[in-house]
């Protein structure tokens, strides 16, 4: 199995129980080296709320491919209105698909979804994914702070890789991910959701090798764009 980073938070996991992609921010990401373009297989597109940084290019991409989006309730219903194919969850919430069980984890942030005419369409609770795929488990954090029940999260699942964010600003930052992985107790980290703008901008290097002092269980992994992380 292959964990693909595409930038900001996208990361694309392709398996043999399916290929799908997380908060697909594509073509107007500055770091992205791929725009929908050059997708022609997903099995489904995980959106962690409804900001254009997440949302991205997801409907395209469910229309170009037939993916199924997975999503809180809010971002479904949106999605609908475009003709492609749902699957309406929300938070505390699994289910198992064809590719793995995804479950629905809380995450401390907005979700509003922006319109063409300035508007913001509410989006529901943002959220973040338990994502359990050929024996291994991941947990894609989405945007959010630190908060307490990451330790529980830590203590119900055997958490292979981590995805957190690190910039600052809109989430957390390098101190609170350190925090997040000691509570989580993954055996891999990948930072993400950093450098994409200058508000967020961070040393993911100083952040790896404090981590490797602070929580030496945990292997920090740096992806640049296009890189991949794959599992033994």
């Amino acid at each position: 199995m292959k964990v693909i980073f595409h930038g900001h938070a996208c990361f694309e996991i392709v398996s043999a129980a399916g290929n799908i992609i997380i908060d697909p921010f594509l073509r107007h990401n500055p770091q992205a080296k791929l725009t929908p373009d050059d997708f022609e297989e997903l099995d489904a597109i995980l959106i962690s709320h409804g900001h254009s940084d997440h949302l991205g290019d997801a409907i395209e991409l469910a229309q170009k491919t037939g993916a199924l989006i997975v999503s809180n309730f809010e971002i479904g219903c949106y999605a609908e209105k475009f003709g492609v194919r749902v699957h309406h969850m929300h938070i505390g919430g699994k289910y198992t698909f064809p590719f793995g069980t995804v479950k629905l984890t809380p995450a401390f942030h907005g979700s509003g979804i922006p319109d063409n005419d300035g508007n913001m369409l509410y989006g529901g609770l943002a959220c973040g994914f338990i994502i359990n795929t050929e024996g291994k488990i991941l947990y894609h954090a989405g945007d959010t702070g630190l908060f307490g029940d990451m330790e529980l999260l830590g203590k119900l699942f055997d958490i292979d890789l981590a995805m957190l964010p690190i910039g600052d600003n809109y989430v957390m930052g390098p101190d609170d991910a350190i925090i997040a992985t000691q509570m989580l107790r993954p055996k891999a980290v990948i930072p993400m959701h950093y450098n994409t703008f200058p508000v967020i901008q961070q040393d993911a290097i100083e952040f790896i090798n404090i981590l490797e002092k602070k929580a030496p269980v945990s292997k920090g992994i740096l992806l640049q764009p296009g890189q991949v992380y794959e599992f033994s």
